[in-house]
């Protein structure tokens, strides 16, 4: 392999079913180094903030809904940044996401990485300064040959109900169809917009309620920001805004770690203690995702100002200064 780390999108929608032989991943990896196992493979940017880490997730999740009958399943990624082929640049994602011997995750020169992409039709593009690429995600056989082709969107309430997808279709191909450790209805989750009230869980106790009533500055960000940003500045620095929020100038700043993305279920709870220093605002946890997909975040970081009644007034995806906070939350 040119070069693989040991490395998570989101409602998946069938795209197609076909029985055609997997073309190479790549020079020196091929699907025939995974023949016997069925291979789960998805196309991913090793620096993603957005759609990437929910697929990764849902790819976990789905080999250890199988237990023992996952140790039969490969989880592959093939990187999907034409900017940051290195092989640190796909371990730093493994790191921050806890993928390390979880799965490979591919790499190479972009010439070749643009040649496994055009074998599976996978469109990249960098449009002003992002990368935009098909979140396409294969199930391939014991054989080499493609079973499912699903693409996924951002939708995080739904990483459960993916990783139950891809675990049936991967027990589908297995020998003697094993049994899933768990399941859960692939109904619609809907999610809580600003206009309900939403009791989440505080770190490190207790609970705090947002939606209509008064104006709410809410920050959703994760823990796993740290590869691509200096998180700790970024939260230190908010104390400033959230100190002339307390003298009643401004809406209050809530900031909600979104866990379900997360590489752990207690990742946010032990990231403050972290910081050495208070941060003198509230921190909540959206442990289903719900208050993400109704508030529409659609990156990470990701701010949305609502109003009394419980509208969305203001969004911004990225780091702010305080002082751009503080004139965007005037609009409340």
């Amino acid at each position: 392999m040119p070069a693989t780390a040991l490395l998570s999108c989101s409602r998946f929608t069938p795209a197609a079913s076909t029985a055609r032989t997997a073309p190479p991943t790549s020079a020196s990896a091929t699907p025939s180094q995974f023949r016997g196992k069925v291979v789960i493979l998805a196309f991913l940017d090793s620096e993603c903030t957005t759609v990437c880490p929910l697929t990764s997730v849902s790819m976990t999740e789905a080999k250890e809904l199988l237990g023992a009958a996952g140790n039969r399943v490969q989880l592959l990624g093939v990187n999907a940044n034409p900017k940051a082929t290195a092989v640190s640049d796909v371990m730093a994602y493994s790191l921050a996401h806890s993928m390390v011997n979880q799965w490979q995750f591919l790499t190479g020169p972009a010439a070749q990485l643009r040649a496994v992409w055009k074998a599976y039709h996978i469109y990249v593009q960098i449009q002003a300064g992002q990368i935009d690429h098909t979140p396409a995600l294969y199930v391939i056989d014991q054989r080499g040959r493609e079973q499912k082709i699903y693409l996924t969107s951002m939708a995080h309430a739904s990483i459960g109900q993916e990783a139950l997808v891809l675990a049936q279709e991967a027990a589908s191909l297995l020998p003697g169809h094993p049994g899933l450790a768990s399941s859960e209805s692939l109904a619609h989750i809907s999610g809580l917009s600003p206009a309900s009230p939403a009791t989440l869980s505080a770190v490190p106790s207790g609970s705090l309620t947002l939606g209509p009533g008064r104006p709410h500055l809410v920050l959703f960000f994760t823990t796993w920001l740290t590869e691509t940003s200096d998180l700790r500045a970024q939260l230190l620095a908010l104390r400033a805004y959230a100190h002339g929020s307390r003298r009643g100038r401004l809406p209050q700043l809530t900031v909600v770690d979104e866990a379900a993305s997360e590489p752990s279920p207690g990742a946010v709870r032990a990231y403050p203690a972290q910081l050495g220093k208070p941060l003198g605002y509230p921190v909540a946890v959206d442990a289903t995702g719900r208050l993400a997909d109704g508030y529409g975040v659609a990156d990470q970081p990701w701010y949305v100002l609502t109003s009394a009644t419980g509208k969305i007034v203001w969004k911004h995806d990225g780091w702010l200064p305080v002082s751009a906070l503080e004139t965007a939350a005037r609009k409340a």
